[in-house]
């Protein structure tokens, strides 16, 4: 039987349109993205980590000509030559402690809008549960369109799976992702976290990635969480 070889190399993600599973949980967000024009030329993306916010951001400026900022990233200096074109701030919720980076967001939203250029942001939480402390900013991102990336379902889970095996160069046997998603708890946190251990238990041990290591880790996963409560 031919054996896996596994390197212990960081995993390269591919954010390419073809890569990009379509199905029920996340369709409008794709219907979305390619839209033409977004109502008040601004949108929000939220979902859960792993969900493919980050992927949708990449395909958009893809087909823009978008920029792509953290927004914990963004500073006040950015802001004129950002708002010459299509800007997607990423991980807004994120700068709720910090009032300055808010202000500069405000400048950003205020000044791509009047250039007649289109804003998405993004987060993991629905816009009302961002709790920006500068109301000006909060509210305009609640006057924002929003599509959510909703939960897997099974198809979605099975190509998010398959996709981690792929960026981390893996080739788990056949019936390793269906067990996976029969038996794992259904996040997309929680597949990046399995695919994880997967690699490094079969780099450690020199093994295949089989359906009988699968039940390894996710019966380890179980135990720990077990003696947590």
């Amino acid at each position: 039987m031919a054996r896996q070889l596994s390197f212990d190399l960081p995993a390269k993600t591919a954010l390419g349109r073809e890569d990009f599973f379509v199905s029920p949980a996340n369709a409008l967000a794709v219907a979305m993205i390619s839209a033409s024009s977004w109502p008040g030329k601004k949108m929000v993306l939220s979902g859960p980590a792993g969900s493919g916010k980050t992927h949708l951001a990449h395909v958009w400026a893809g087909e823009t000509g978008g920029r792509i900022v953290q927004a914990a990233a963004l500073g006040h200096e950015d802001v004129p030559d950002l708002a010459r074109g299509p800007v997607a701030v990423e991980d807004v919720p994120d700068i709720a402690g910090d009032m300055e980076q808010q202000k500069t967001l405000f400048h950003l939203h205020n000044l791509v809008l009047a250039e007649g250029k289109a804003l998405l942001m993004t987060g993991r939480l629905t816009p009302n549960l961002w709790h920006l402390p500068l109301a000006d900013l909060q509210s305009r991102i609640e006057g924002a369109h929003h599509v959510a990336l909703e939960p897997p379902d099974d198809a979605l889970l099975c190509a998010v799976l398959a996709k981690l095996f792929v960026d981390r160069q893996l080739n788990p046997r056949p019936e390793v992702i269906p067990y996976l998603v029969k038996h794992m708890d259904r996040r997309f946190a929680t597949a990046a976290e399995v695919v994880r251990r997967l690699d490094r238990v079969a780099l450690a041990e020199k093994r295949e990635i089989t359906r009988a290591l699968a039940i390894r880790v996710l019966n380890d996963d179980a135990d720990a969480a077990r003696a947590g409560n």
